[in-house]
Parts: structure tokens; C-alpha cells; sequence
């Protein structure tokens, strides 16, 4: 009796992360990157329809970086 050897497809988990790290060094060329755009400010007066709950309000104004 003999057994058939047939090859196979790689399996995702049979690459390894050198293999990942080369794969992205060769499409690194072929990817764009758009322009920084800085976004303007918007005025106070035209951001409407914000609701914060009041417990939200309270732990950020509890926090050294943003209230007391």
C-alpha cells in the first residue's frame, strides 16, 4: 500500500514573523500616504445638540488634567 503525499498551501500560522516584517518591508512602496490636514476650529456657537449626562460632567471636571 502506498500513501499519496500531496502538498499543501502554507497555513497562515506556518509564517513566521521575520517572514511577516519582509512581506510589509516590500509593500511599504506601493502604500500612499495622504497629506496632514489640519482641521479648522469650529466656533462654540455652532456645535448644538450635545448631551453630556450630569455623572459624565462630574468625573471630568474631577480630573486634574481637565477640571479641579
Amino acid at each position: 500500500m502506498t500513501k499519496n503525499r500531496t502538498t499543501r498551501a502554507p497555513r497562515e500560522s506556518d509564517f513566521t514573523l521575520a517572514q511577516l516584517r519582509g512581506d510589509c518591508v516590500r509593500m511599504a512602496p506601493h502604500w500612499s500616504v495622504p497629506a496632514a490636514s489640519v482641521p479648522s476650529p469650529v466656533p462654540p456657537s455652532r456645535i448644538h445638540g450635545v448631551v453630556v449626562p450630569a455623572s459624565s460632567a462630574r468625573l471630568v471636571d474631577g480630573m486634574s488634567s481637565y477640571g479641579g
